[in-house]
C-alpha cells in the first residue's frame, strides 16, 4: 500500500494533467444562460469533468493515469467533506430546527421508484430494472443487490450499469438539474440543498456548487444542509433501501410485469 501510494504521487503526468485542466476550467470561469424562467449554471467543475472524460480517450492518458486518479478523487472529496463538517457546527441551530424535513427527505428517494421503474418495464427492460431503479445505485446499494442477487444475475447488471454511469454522468447531471430547478420554481434554495445530499460526495459537491452559485449569499447555509443531508443518505440510505426501497420495488415490478403479460395475452385472444 505504501509502495502504490508512492507511485501514486510520483505520477507527474497525473499531476501535470490535473493542474493543467483546472487552469483551463478556472479561465474558462462561470457562465449562464436562462431556460424560460430558470437558469443553467455551467460550473468550473463539469468543464473539468467533460475535459477528463474527453482525455480518457486520447493517447495522453495511459492506463496508470486512470488507476492512479481514482484513489486521489476520495481525497479530493474527503477534504470537501471535512471542510463541510467544520461548516455544520455553527449551523447546528437551523439544522436542527429544520426538523422532520430533514429526518424525512429520505423518503423522497424512494419516490423515484414510482417513476423509473415504469419507464424501464414500458422500454422493455426485465429484472435488471429492479437494480436500476431501487436506489441511485451507489456503493452501499451495490453491495446489498450482490449479496442478495449475486454479481451475474440480472438485478447485479442493472445496479452496475446505474453505477456506472451515476459515477460518470451524476455529478454533471445534478450540477446542472439543482441549479435550474433552484432558480425555476419558488421552492426555498435549502430544500434544494438537502435534496443534493443523495450519498454520493461528488454529487452533492456539483449540487451544491450550483446552489451557491445561483445564490452565494446562502452560501455557508446551503453546504451545511447538503453536508448534513448527505450524511444522513449516507447512514440510512441502505437501510431505507433493505426495508422499504428494494421490496417496493420488486413488489411494483410483479404488478407491472403481470400486467404486461395479462394484456398480452388479451391481445393474442382478440387477434385469434
Amino acid at each position: 500500500m505504501k509502495q502504490q501510494l508512492t507511485n501514486i504521487w510520483k505520477d507527474w503526468r497525473l499531476h501535470a494533467i490535473v493542474l493543467g485542466i483546472v487552469l483551463v476550467t478556472e479561465m474558462v470561469g462561470t457562465h449562464s444562460f436562462t431556460v424560460g424562467p430558470g437558469v443553467i449554471l455551467l460550473l468550473p467543475m463539469l468543464y473539468a469533468i467533460l475535459i477528463g472524460l474527453g482525455l480518457f480517450f486520447t493517447p495522453l492518458v495511459k492506463d496508470k493515469q486512470s488507476k492512479n486518479a481514482e484513489p486521489l478523487i476520495v481525497l479530493g472529496v474527503t477534504l470537501l467533506i471535512a471542510k463541510i463538517g467544520v461548516i455544520i457546527g455553527p449551523a447546528l441551530p437551523e439544522i436542527i430546527a429544520a426538523g422532520p424535513a430533514l429526518l424525512l427527505q429520505e423518503f423522497g428517494n424512494l419516490a423515484t421508484i414510482l417513476v423509473a421503474l415504469p419507464v424501464a418495464v414500458t422500454l422493455g427492460l426485465k429484472r435488471e430494472s429492479i437494480g436500476m431503479t431501487h436506489s441511485v445505485a451507489r456503493e452501499p446499494n451495490v453491495g446489498l443487490i450482490m449479496d442478495k442477487y449475486g454479481f451475474s444475475s440480472p438485478e447485479g447488471r442493472g445496479v452496475m450499469a446505474i453505477y456506472i454511469f451515476g459515477t460518470v454522468f451524476g455529478a454533471v447531471f445534478m450540477g446542472l438539474i439543482s441549479g435550474f430547478l433552484a432558480t425555476w420554481t419558488p421552492l426555498d434554495p435549502l430544500s434544494f440543498a438537502m435534496a443534493s445530499g443523495i450519498g454520493s460526495g461528488s454529487m452533492m459537491a456539483a449540487a451544491s456548487g450550483s446552489l451557491v452559485a445561483a445564490f452565494p449569499a446562502m452560501e455557508q447555509q446551503i453546504l451545511a444542509f447538503a453536508g448534513a443531508s448527505n450524511l444522513l443518505s449516507l447512514s440510512t440510505g441502505l437501510y431505507m433501501s433493505i426495508f422499504i426501497g428494494l421490496p417496493l420495488t420488486e413488489k411494483l415490478y410483479d404488478v407491472m410485469t403481470r400486467r404486461k403479460k395479462t394484456e398480452a395475452k388479451r391481445e393474442v385472444k382478440e387477434g385469434a
